[in-house]
């Protein structure tokens, strides 16, 4: 007589297969196996309603999603933060940004992205928080929510992002004018009706002096005149696979030591030209904001 009967295999496997679902109803997977799906933002432009939006700095730093155990970049890579640093966030969801103050992005991008945190360096930043990924509430609901469970938090490395509602265009562009003096980099604007969903829309707008976008340097050309010997412009690449050089904005280092092929750019410009290209492009800085990935 066999030892393990067909009907009492599947029992067997039955039972494992429910043991498996309640555990795992009990202890769901953590998310975020990639890239956290983040709302992003459009350019602000005059006529749109801003009774809809709510205002607040934009600030110069680096995207982060707190999934309630870890911090993610915006790419889908782990920041290396300090267990101090996070002990007392809640454990639930935040979308924000790692910060240390105006025009401080360089200084930031190097302490965020060691593999190895640097304790006293990390003291220095701040998670300012300006949304929670709950997608059935709108915006004004999950910002009350956000307040709650900052102020409940007791975390000195917690920082909610101030947002209030502004009253007209004129209005807008004086706190605009009045924040980029300070040296912030600009103001957001946040549909107060909307819903936390991934992608670009116009639930989410930037509102800056001049226009910016990244771009991928796939060569570099000599200068000439004083320049030579040195960097004299990079060749770049859109996402849409238009290229076009950059040839302003760059400090002496910068010229000595450019940015490497492959490296992610953010550039201003103004506007296009006929042909569809940034007009008077110059260089920005490098966009980096993932943390170092250790090798297996």
């Amino acid at each position: 007589m066999p030892l393990f009967t067909t009907g009492s295999v599947r029992a067997a496997a039955l039972a494992l297969s429910l043991l498996f679902l309640s555990l795992l109803a009990t202890y769901p997977p953590q998310a975020n196996a990639g890239p956290p799906a983040i709302p992003l933002a459009n350019v602000y432009h005059p006529g749109v309603n801003l009774e809809d939006y709510w205002v607040s700095e934009k600030l110069d730093g680096v995207r982060a999603y707190w999934d309630g155990e870890k911090l993610w970049s915006r790419g889908g890579h782990v920041y290396a933060a300090p267990h101090w640093f996070t002990a007392q966030f809640p454990r639930h969801p935040l979308d924000g940004e790692l910060w240390n103050g105006r025009g401080r992005f360089a200084e930031l991008s190097g302490v965020v992205r060691k593999g190895q945190p640097v304790d006293e360096e990390w003291r220095q930043v701040r998670f300012h928080v300006f949304d929670l990924p709950v997608p059935e509430k709108v915006f004004e609901q999950r910002y009350r929510q956000l307040k709650q469970l900052v102020e409940g938090s007791g975390s000195p490395y917690l920082a909610l992002v101030v947002q209030r509602p502004v009253a007209s265009h004129p209005e807008l562009v004086a706190e605009l004018e009045q924040v980029v003096a300070a040296g912030a980099e600009g103001l957001m604007l946040k549909r107060r009706n909307s819903r936390y969903q991934a992608g670009r829309s116009d639930d989410l707008l930037k509102v800056k002096t001049h226009d910016d976008a990244e771009a991928t340097v796939v060569g570099h050309l000599q200068g000439k005149g004083k320049y030579e010997g040195l960097m004299g412009s990079l060749e770049v690449e859109l996402a849409n696979g238009r290229r076009f050089r950059i040839g302003t904005g760059f400090s002496d280092v910068e010229r000595h030591n450019p940015p490497t092929v492959g490296t992610v750019i953010t550039f201003r410009y103004r506007g296009f030209t006929a042909t569809g290209l940034p007009r008077f492009a110059s260089f920005l800085r490098v966009r980096n904001d993932e943390p170092e990935v250790s090798p297996d």
